[in-house]
């Protein structure tokens, strides 16, 4: 039983690690991937439908704070999440700490989810069109990482059987 929480400690970690690399590569190359951000709340690479148009933010201190607080999710997802990976994998022979680290890093994955799936989906994808860009359009990304971060977040929390806390005795071995 041990070696599926091995595995659930490395999906989560390697989740984690991709939210950190993220957040550091954005934080380390900012000039790459702010135009984006821009472009995304200008809406000006959409179809500029005039009845749709008043969603559109035209004001760069709004795109740099919306941009550092994308750069402090993918930061915080990542170090929540590597942490429960961490405790997960610590714990990985006792039980009721293992279900205590899952949560953890359930939270962080969960935060994942909210991040790419509810902020690049849903608010630049829906609110701000980013669908309608040819140029500035996430949304396959986005996809791809909401779907691995639920799907290693319901790996999880699927309950594994009953593992005793117990050293197993020499007589065992």
């Amino acid at each position: 039983m041990a070696n599926i929480r091995i595995v659930k400690s490395v999906l989560a970690a390697s989740a984690a690690l991709y939210a950190l690399l993220a957040g550091l590569d954005n934080l380390t190359d900012y000039s790459s991937n702010f135009p984006f951000v821009q472009h995304v709340l200008e809406m000006d690479t959409t179809f500029r439908h005039p009845s749709v148009m008043w969603r559109s933010i035209n004001a760069p201190l709004v795109h740099h704070a919306a941009f550092i607080l994308i750069i402090a999710a993918e930061l915080t997802v990542g170090t929540i999440a590597g942490v429960g990976a961490y405790l997960m994998f610590a714990a990985r022979r006792h039980n009721q700490e293992f279900v205590a680290a899952k949560s953890v890093a359930a939270v962080g994955l969960l935060l994942g989810v909210v991040l790419w799936f509810g902020g690049f989906l849903v608010i630049a994808g829906e609110w701000f069109l980013m669908w309608q860009s040819a140029q500035y359009n996430a949304q396959q990304p986005a996809f791809q990482y909401s779907v691995a971060f639920l799907l290693v977040l319901l790996i999880v929390m699927i309950p594994e059987e009953h593992v005793s806390d117990a050293k197993p005795n020499s007589a065992n071995r």
